[in-house]
């Protein structure tokens, strides 16, 4: 059963809908991306009058994207920008919603500086640098009283001692930990963990003080809070040399806000993060996982849960969320996504301390909770078809800003009363160019799977569907393979129907937001009957009449890319498939990835000790079966999924069986190609992927592809 839109989200949408005549609406282009604006971060002034956000924007001529900050008033109007930017992000208010700080990463000489910390006064004046660290800061956070700013820096004493003349330093990289590089960052640094910092807040326009590093030694400390009389920082740490060989975990600790001696107060099985100090400064409120199953054995998803823990060394956290089977801490997976400026989402609490409210996911649906900080009741604070994408409450938690995306909207700005649970629109970001276009809401579906599991579903139909015609179907396969699909925007999927196809994206066994045993399920059993959760999807879209069964096609990014891989070495019913980002051979990406498999939650073992199944669950072991016209997208910077253990393999095994094949890459991409990559590069994906159904499934004249 589906919830409705509350009354104000869905005004505005049919607002949107109807402020041009349906035939003169136009279907949406792969070039509209461009145009694309994103709200990220954004903080509701102590007084709850303002709100401060994160404005992304794409810079075409660059082919980047830039950040500036922007305000807009709680009681509505329009927005105006705050800082020039290109590149400002993080804002902070003070306690007395006088200053904001932020990060701003400056360019001098045409390259991009470090970032810095900059203030900015609210009632006029321009940004000043605060920080001139080496390696810049990061993640302000101010003192209750707010004279002081902790923040994060990789600083270390080494940055600020001259060279010789004639030194140079050694680009040689002496490798001794398996985990070295990460996608995205790449290459670690692990003698430059990143510490606690604290700066006074200069009492005057042109005043300087100079950092004090509070923290040190060889692990990052992260999650920055200070003790409601500002005397104490507690943060998050994961203290293990090597982590890899254990089971995925961090503990909570304290340091004097002088500096000092750091003091351990919890831990768990699992991460601790999103920390939120009650009211009295007695408790601490955290999303956490527990990553062993009751069987004592590491669980390949383990679902998050809202934590408390009294703040005395040796504290036991109670996990007041262990009877709710539902994601905390967690929304839904599209495209859409800020690329840049993105901020946590901590928790908050009531004003008396007795609830504590944080974002959940439900079957494809995000939205916020209130959750009782004794008995774990959990009741909802928003309702709707959505995903609340980010959230910030005032310190008294009688109102919130609240991100919120839909499968027809990017992305606006709500304020919310807590109190009498009423949401208002605040923004309509993208109204100038999605009142031009032809959008439609997807048809949520639920279908039975192959041993009676419900599996949950979207459709997107092309705006000018017609029943009783069947359309060319895409199924679209989410990664993760722990991840949901949802009510929020997703541009590909959009795109995809407005060429004429209909989309099916299902959240087959394994997907987030449905419980800890359906995520679980999988377990050493993936791909597999994931699989025929997604077959048993494309046959109920045939049944209903929608689609042609001679003319389906398959994609998917990351693990979609592996379950992409895997669909066609074991059916031939699909005419053409888009392989992202993807792993063709386990044993390969245990080498590979930028993560280790070194714990048993994915394999019971390594690829030597467990040959039999890491080759059963491999693609490649099949590559004698496809039949299907395969596409191989890959980021050339990608360590997550690295070409070698996934597109190179099927291409160069496709290419020796004379099967259609063909590899689009990607230059200087890393994982995060389709959510963040260049824009010039998001559209050339999207381009390629349809060019190739189009080819294989609509019978176009495409030549791009063939071999000349």
């Amino acid at each position: 059963m589906t919830r409705s839109l509350p009354a104000s989200i869905l005004a505005a949408a049919l607002c949107i809908a109807g402020s041009l005549p349906a035939a003169e609406r136009r279907p949406i282009a792969e070039t509209d991306l461009y145009s694309f604006h994103w709200i990220a971060n954004p903080r509701i002034s102590p007084d709850g009058s303002r709100i401060v956000y994160t404005h992304v924007t794409v810079n075409q001529k660059h082919d980047g994207y830039e950040t500036a900050l922007w305000i807009i008033a709680s009681a509505g109007g329009p927005a105006r920008q705050l800082t020039s930017g290109p590149r400002d992000s993080s804002p902070q208010w003070s306690p007395d919603g006088k200053l904001l700080a932020f990060v701003r990463a400056a360019e001098k000489d045409g390259k991009t500086q470090p970032a810095q910390l900059y203030l900015l006064a609210m009632d006029g004046g321009e940004a000043r640098a605060i920080t001139d660290l080496p390696k810049g800061a990061s993640g302000p956070v101010w003192s209750p009283d707010g004279r002081t700013i902790a923040f994060s820096s990789t600083t270390v004493a080494a940055d600020s001692e001259k060279k010789k003349d004639g030194e140079e330093k050694s680009d040689v990289r002496v490798i001794v930990k398996a985990t070295y590089r990460s996608n995205g960052a790449g290459y670690l640094e692990p003698d430059r963990p990143a510490h606690i910092w604290t700066l006074e807040v200069p009492k005057a326009p042109v005043a300087e003080n100079k950092p004090k590093q509070v923290t040190s030694g060889e692990f990052s400390e992260n999650d920055i809070v200070f003790s409601r009389d500002g005397s104490q920082i507690y943060f998050t740490s994961r203290r293990v040399v090597e982590p890899y060989y254990e089971t995925p975990h961090t503990d909570l600790y304290v340091v004097n806000a002088a500096g000092g001696d750091s003091t351990k107060i919890a831990g768990l099985e699992g991460p601790i993060q999103q920390m939120a100090l009650s009211p009295d400064g007695t408790r601490m409120a955290f999303a956490g996982e527990i990553e062993v199953g009751n069987d004592g054995v590491e669980r390949s998803y383990s679902q998050p849960d809202l934590f408390i823990t009294s703040l005395q060394p040796g504290s036991t956290p109670k996990n007041l969320s262990a009877n709710y089977d539902y994601d905390i801490a967690s929304g839904v997976g599209g495209d859409q996504g800020p690329p840049r400026g993105s901020g946590p989402s901590k928790p908050f609490w009531s004003k008396d301390g007795r609830f504590v409210y944080i974002a959940s996911a439900e079957q494809g649906r995000g939205n916020l909770k209130r959750i009782d900080a004794e008995t774990g009741k959990v009741e909802p604070l928003t309702e709707g078809d959505h995903d609340v994408f980010a959230y910030h409450a005032t310190p008294d938690a009688s109102q919130a800003a609240v991100l919120i995306s839909t499968p027809t909207n990017i992305g606006d700005l709500y304020i919310l009363d807590v109190a009498s649970r009423q949401m208002r629109r605040l923004t309509h970001i993208n109204d100038e160019l999605f009142s031009k276009l032809n959008l439609s809401e997807p048809a949520m579906i639920w279908y039975q799977s192959f041993d009676g599991k419900r599996i949950q579903a979207w459709v997107q139909r092309p705006p000018d569907f017609q029943e009783g015609k069947k359309y060319p179907l895409i199924l679209n396969i989410h990664g993760g393979p722990h991840a949901a699909y949802g009510y929020t925007f997703d541009y590909e999927i959009q795109w995809m129907a407005a060429k004429g196809y209909v989309v099916l994206y299902p959240n087959p066994r394994g997907s987030t937001s449905y419980g800890q045993d359906f995520g679980n399920v999988i377990q050493y059993h993936y791909p597999g009957d994931d699989y025929k959760d997604l077959m048993a999807g494309v046959d109920s879209l045939i049944a209903r009449g929608w689609v042609d069964p001679e003319k389906l096609g398959v994609t998917g990014g990351s693990g979609g890319g592996l379950l992409t891989n895997w669909v066609v070495g074991q059916t031939t019913r699909f005419k053409a498939a888009v392989s992202q980002r993807s792993i063709a051979d386990w044993s390969d990406f245990w080498y590979t990835a930028d993560f280790t498999l070194f714990t048993p939650s994915w394999f019971r073992g390594a690829p030597w000790e467990q040959q039999a199944d890491f080759k059963a669950r491999s693609p490649i072991t099949y590559i004698d079966r496809v039949q299907t016209p395969l596409m191989l997208i890959e980021g050339e910077a990608d360590y997550r999924t690295p070409p070698t253990s996934g597109g190179e393999q099927m291409f160069r095994a496709l290419k020796y069986r004379k099967i259609p094949t063909a590899m689009v890459r990607f230059p200087g991409e890393s994982h995060e190609l389709s959510r963040s990559g260049m824009p010039r590069h998001r559209v050339e994906r999207l381009e390629h992927i349809v060019a190739w159904f189009d080819k294989y499934l609509q019978g176009k004249e495409i030549h791009t592809y063939d071999v000349k």
